[in-house]
């Protein structure tokens, strides 16, 4: 007697659904009569490998699979693969942490994740980090054969479709994947007028990524206007960004143009856009809709045709569930949104960045140029830099002031602050905590295993992480160094008390 699990009965049905449809499909969907699509199945269970690779042979294409994440990696970067179906749960690790490692390849596959658990922290994630879909077991052939069919002529669209051009010259120094990532987005968005909204760290450089967008859009030619909402106050900014009337108000001795009017035809650049006063949101919103804004004192409106780019390092989300932002006007600011990786997330960075900044400041202070030494790169790279690009910059000019007559800068020409931290951090790691030692040793207690430790610890850990970021997802990960899918998988396996 021959026994059917549940797969095996939802494939057997499917498949008389899929050969009844395959001259259609072939009628609909050009591709299938081009090479072969090939396809490669990351999965620990042989069941699903087995009734996953019928079903997609079934659409006429080439079929590997992988046991293991490390395996599935390998032949991720060795084959020419279209489609990847990706278990979560695999016996090396978490499907969810290699998505953006696949998504960042070149000629990306598309990444299809399937699990046996329902867990929508983890189907979010998924998208997030660039997933084609997330698809629970067991899926219906349909189902399956429509996500198959649709990422296939999706990359046939893509490899079709024109190149983006490359972006003019720009001073954003790095070649990492994170880097590059960012700036491709960036030529995809300067070809389009539409409003952009940059978050990130503070340091990130966010108006050298607005200047970047501004100088590649069909907008180049007309003014870059930037008002920093952060050091204007409540009275002050309506009028500079509307300008005003002589004789509006006291203090107004002559008519002035505002900014908004002074962007006409070119881009606006809001930084620190979570500053601007909830008073003035209404209006700039309006002017955003209407494309017109009338001064302060004035009768007549004034037409004004220009491209907003925004930037905060706020969590702007959060300010408008607090209604401190008005979310209609997020809206329209966020047509598209950019995050910037932090500089401690793109290390491999540090050294270009160090040495094209040691050229310029050696150029304007005009002293020959200094060679940095291996101590002074290894000290840059193992320092968090909170301050991200921006502090790095501002350290190089320091360390060449400081030396204006050396050749060669050592570590010690750094700031003692950033010396002592690396110390401090390299002393913490090696260096246990007595306190806790002797804790785990007191053979007056009954000693808990190993696991059970562990486990006690990682709780106490992640209830305090938890209250330090305020529940914040993002900032928990910034504060631990835990990937998203990490710190999902972890609190989802050691639940803690808030």
């Amino acid at each position: 007697m021959i026994c059917l699990d549940q797969w095996d009965i939802v494939v057997f049905f499917g498949f008389i659904f899929l050969k009844i449809e395959l001259n259609t499909i072939k009628k609909i969907c050009p591709m299938m009569d081009q090479p072969k699509a090939k396809i490669l199945i990351i999965d620990d269970d042989e069941g699903v490998v087995h009734t996953l690779t019928r079903m997609v042979q079934g659409l006429g294409c080439d079929v590997d699979h992988a046991l293991t994440l490390t395996l599935g990696r390998d032949k991720v970067n060795a084959l020419d693969v279209d489609i990847v179906f990706l278990d979560v749960n695999l016996p090396d690790g978490s499907g969810l942490d290699a998505i953006e490692e696949i998504a960042g390849l070149p000629d990306a596959p598309q990444v299809i994740i399937m699990t046996g658990f329902s867990d929508p922290d983890g189907a979010e994630l998924a998208i997030e980090s660039g997933a084609w879909d997330y698809i629970q077991k067991p899926a219906s052939p349909k189902a399956i054969k429509l996500q198959v069919l649709r990422a296939l002529e999706y990359r046939e669209q893509k490899h079709r479709s024109e190149p983006l051009p490359l972006l003019k010259s720009h001073p954003i120094i790095g070649s990492s994947r994170a880097l590059q990532d960012a700036l491709k987005k960036v030529a995809r968005v300067a070809r389009t007028d539409a409003h952009v909204l940059l978050t990130g760290e503070t340091g990130t450089g966010k108006e050298l990524f607005a200047k970047a967008i501004h100088n590649n859009s069909a907008r180049h030619n007309g003014s870059f206007i930037v008002v920093d909402c952060s050091i204007l106050s409540e009275n002050l900014i309506e009028s500079v960004l509307f300008g005003h009337e002589k004789g509006a108000f006291t203090g107004a001795e002559r008519k002035r143009n505002g900014l908004a009017l002074l962007a006409d035809g070119g881009t606006l650049f809001l930084d620190e856009v979570g500053e601007l006063p909830e008073s003035i949101q209404g209006s700039f919103l309006r002017m955003l809709q209407e494309k017109k804004f009338r001064p302060i004192g004035s009768e007549e409106e004034i037409h004004s045709d220009f491209r907003v780019i925004s930037a905060t390092n706020k969590n702007i989300d959060h300010m408008v569930a607090d209604n401190k932002f008005r979310s209609d006007l997020l809206y329209r600011l966020k047509s598209f949104s950019l995050e910037l990786p932090a500089l401690r997330i793109r290390k491999s960075d540090i050294r270009e960045t160090a040495a094209h900044y040691a050229e310029i400041f050696c150029r304007q202070q005009k002293t020959e140029l200094k060679e940095l030494s291996e101590d002074f790169l290894e000290t840059l790279e193992k320092y968090d830099w909170p301050g991200n690009v921006r502090e790095l910059v501002n350290t190089m000019e320091t360390a060449i002031a400081s030396a204006p007559s050396e050749k060669i800068l050592f570590a010690f020409h750094l700031p003692s602050k950033i010396r002592a931290k690396v110390t401090r951090a390299m002393f913490t790691k090696n260096i246990p905590d007595m306190e806790s030692a002797d804790q785990a040793l007191d053979l007056q207690k009954p000693l808990l295993s190993y696991t059970e430790a562990m486990a006690k610890a990682e709780k106490e850990y992640l209830t305090c992480l938890y209250s330090q970021a305020d529940g914040d997802i993002s900032e928990m990960c910034r504060i631990s160094g835990i990937s998203r899918a990490g710190l999902y998988r972890k609190i989802k396996n050691n639940p803690f008390h808030i």
